[in-house]
């Protein structure tokens, strides 16, 4: 069986749904995860921002305008009365759930109830599409399965057991449809997976069904070597494994969430990322194989980065100063990108510098602190072990006429990394690709 996502593109108007049901409707079983229609999601939390400034009156009157857009769908989308009439019926209920949610006190469960809305009406309005076309399609409930453990990350021994008894993997044809990004937390509340949404949901599905497969539909053309808009003749990379794909998502490639890899890199089910513009593309295969070793795959840039640097006479010969650096980093929830260090001081980087100023004071106890902005990680992906030699080399000449603030490898053997600023990024981008991948051809 294998598991398939699609998101909010995908389904955001009645002539994309038709077409993921065409793609989708091959006779195979299957369990199809969907996200909610484009721009529902943003318009929920706008719902949720009038409750927040006490206009209930205004969120309803905004939600009418998003009830419009759906009774627009839902006579382009069916084509008998009967099934429009059903759909009908099942969004004005989520309509009506809201403006009742609407005239109670928000708190944090009831603005992820809200939230989660917009799931609710895409699978159903595509369970009965398909029903109507004489499918065998059978809508799961994911608050039924999906369940977050008492530390905040998803239950998969739960997610199993709740799973398994409702989904017949033997039936030919058939095909399941579920909410993405939507749980219950341990307490039984409506919760979401923040990091990596409807994608997480699909990976956790088919770990806990041992699916051949899990398919992440979106409207890119899978992963590239580099960015299209900065580098010429970038060509899609067709096979990763899950670390280099976790670096490349971490360090810039927005398709994957590198949480949302890991319940498939655990259970070793291979993920591939697919385009629904273009479904006969090969896209990209993400398993636990390395089919070509030593091989540089991707480069991929992460914006928006700051450089600390804290040189002590201190730390020279001394235990426990590290320590007392981190601990900074870890009382103001700031989490390092990069590190280096040397015998008399430590740099790292960090993508979030809104408690900047309080870490510098803390940080000045310790010894004399600078600070670079507006810098950029370039990271070059690939089978990079040590035992590999000649790539670190490769990707040094091309950085030769760059200013580099930091360079870091060895704490991975998928990717190296070099920290410079901003305005450096699209030189450096189109110098490696020229170096690493142009010169192959």
């Amino acid at each position: 069986m294998k598991v398939l996502k699609f998101g909010g593109t995908s389904v955001g108007s009645a002539e994309r749904m038709k077409g993921v049901v065409k793609l989708i409707s091959d006779g195979e079983t299957k369990i199809v995860v969907l996200s909610a229609m484009s721009g529902t999601t943003n318009s929920l939390i706008e719902f949720t921002n009038y409750l927040k400034n006490q206009n209930a009156i205004g969120a309803c009157e905004h939600s009418t305008f998003l009830q419009d857009k759906y009774k627009h769908t839902i006579k382009e989308l069916y084509s008998t009365e009967e099934y429009a009439q059903k759909a009908t019926a099942k969004v004005s209920e989520v309509f009506n759930h809201l403006r009742n949610l609407a005239q109670q006190p928000l708190t944090e469960n009831l603005e992820k109830e809200i939230i989660a809305q917009g799931e609710i009406m895409s699978t159903n309005m595509v369970t009965l599409y398909m029903q109507e076309l004489g499918l065998d399609a059978v809508l799961l409930n994911s608050f039924d399965f999906m369940r977050l453990s008492s530390n905040g990350e998803p239950d998969l021994g739960y997610i199993r057991e709740h799973l398994l008894p409702l989904v017949d993997l033997d039936a030919k044809g058939r095909i399941y449809i579920a909410q993405g990004f939507v749980c219950l937390n341990y307490l039984g509340n409506i919760d979401n997976l923040q990091r990596g949404g409807s994608d997480y949901t699909a990976t956790l599905i088919g770990a806990a069904v041992n699916a051949s497969e899990v398919q992440i539909w979106t409207d890119i053309d899978g992963m590239h070597n580099n960015d299209p808009r900065i580098v010429d003749n970038t060509s899609p990379v067709h096979h990763l494994h899950f670390e280099e794909s976790a670096e490349l998502a971490y360090f810039g490639a927005k398709i994957l969430h590198p949480t949302c890899i890991l319940p498939a890199k655990l259970t070793g089910t291979p993920v591939r990322l697919l385009n629904t513009m273009d479904p006969s593309a090969q896209g990209t295969l993400i398993d636990n194989n390395l089919t070509q070793p030593g091989e540089i795959k991707a480069i991929a840039a992460k914006d928006g980065i700051t450089a600390v640097k804290i040189k002590s006479g201190r730390m020279l010969l001394a235990y426990g100063f590290l320590r007392k650096v981190f601990e900074v980093f870890e009382t103001y929830k700031t989490s390092i990108d990069m590190i280096c260090t040397s015998e008399v001081g430590v740099s790292v980087s960090i993508d979030d510098d809104r408690k900047l100023e309080q870490i510098v004071d803390e940080l000045q106890k310790y010894g004399t602190v600078t600070v670079d902005r507006d810098m950029c990680i370039i990271c070059v992906v690939g089978d990079l072990n040590w035992e590999h030699v000649g790539f670190e080399a490769r990707a040094m000449e091309a950085m030769k006429d760059i200013p580099v603030r930091m360079v870091s490898y060895g704490g991975s053997n998928y990717n190296i990394s070099f920290l410079v600023r901003e305005e450096d990024k699209e030189r450096a981008l189109r110098s490696l690709s020229n170096t690493i991948f142009n010169a192959k051809k």
